[in-house]
């Protein structure tokens, strides 16, 4: 029978056109990338897909796709009384594999043939993925970007949260990351996505967006833990007219980094660890005297240390650099409580 495919670009034109978005491919496809909203339901499961590609490249085609018919069959079947029996007629189901083949086929298929209103997505995830790149490639062209500078516990992050909940247009790369951009900045429990899935986040949050807004953003290197910022993004950011430059007085610095940072008190192995990797930077002595500080609970002599000695040199160096055209705006907080925070982000929003 004939499919009702749909193109990538008219899927995510209309992304609530759809009940359900089913990512048919192995759950390690799915977990490295998928679209805004998926489920994985996969036809294959990763052991599965590697037992026919052996058959395909060993045996031959036409065995494997009967290796493969009976596998997708079963799993079909499955998916049918696991996850649609429930489904009422009018379910709209979006279906896509890797490349809008054999795998999303399978399943549209049999969904199209029960008589619900299936769309399989041509080329499939892969067209997907080429949507994203061409829109990261233009969308930070359009806005007019406010960049939050400032030294390591000056309180940018919170000041980006306090905007928000002022009603403007936030992007807060490193909570897409998952990781705050220092030696430090991996968070507990929480793994940094792939780069393709936090390319995925980023065009997802871009593309809601009104370009007419301006979009507040902090400053980043180019890198983000493990992940790398889209080159047009980092452009648009480094060519912003007047930063604003964040300033907190060194006392307050440290109690917002102890506050921040909790999770370390509470596993000083892991920070030990973490510390170890500063060793060809900052010397060996300077690790071992604050490896020591920590295993003492001297947090406050640890910090301030810490943030005097490497993270205030590391961002003095990177002001230079990405910020050499232009002359900051400065915003002097007394502290980091929400009432300050609240009162500068109106502040900086009625400039």
């Amino acid at each position: 029978m004939s499919l009702n495919t749909i193109t990538a670009a008219e899927a995510m034109a209309a992304p609530d056109g759809y009940d359900t978005i089913v990512d048919a491919r192995s759950p390690s496809e799915f977990a490295e990338d998928r679209l805004p909203g998926a489920v994985n339901w996969p036809v294959l499961d990763d052991a599965e897909r590697a037992e026919v590609g052996t058959i395909y490249t060993q045996v031959s085609t036409f065995e494997a796709r009967k290796r493969g018919a009976a596998i997708v069959s079963r799993n079909i079947a499955r998916i049918i009384d696991e996850q649609v029996a429930t489904q009422g007629r009018d379910w709209r189901p979006l279906i896509y594999c890797w490349r809008g083949g054999q795998r999303s086929g399978s399943l549209a298929i049999v969904l199209a043939q029960i008589g619900f209103r299936t769309r399989q997505l041509q080329g499939g995830y892969k067209a997907f993925r080429a949507v994203v790149r061409n829109d990261l490639a233009e969308l930070p062209l359009r806005f007019s970007w406010r960049v939050l500078g400032g030294r390591t516990g000056s309180g940018k992050t919170r000041l980006l949260g306090a905007l928000a909940a002022e009603g403007a247009q936030v992007l807060d790369l490193e909570a897409l990351a998952a990781h705050r951009g220092s030696v430090l900045g991996g968070l507990p429990g929480q793994p940094q996505p792939t780069q393709k899935h936090f390319e995925t986040r980023l065009w997802q949050v871009l593309r809601g967006f009104k370009a007419e807004q301006p979009v507040y953003v902090e400053s980043e290197s180019r890198r983000i833990g493990q992940l790398q910022l889209p080159d047009s993004l980092l452009a648009s950011l480094r060519g912003s007219t007047t930063p604003v430059m964040v300033e907190l007085a060194q006392a307050a610095r440290v109690r917002l980094l102890r506050e921040d940072y909790a999770f370390f008190m509470e596993d000083v192995a892991t920070l030990c660890e973490r510390l170890q990797a500063l060793t060809e930077l900052r010397g060996k002595a300077s690790v071992a005297r604050w490896q020591a500080q920590a295993h003492a609970g001297d947090w406050d002599t640890l910090l301030g240390e810490l943030t005097q000695q490497h993270y205030d040199p590391l961002y003095d160096h990177a002001l230079k650099a990405t910020h050499a055209t232009h002359t900051p705006h400065h915003l002097a907080l007394p502290d980091a409580a929400p009432a300050t925070l609240a009162a500068a982000a109106r502040e900086l929003m009625a400039r």
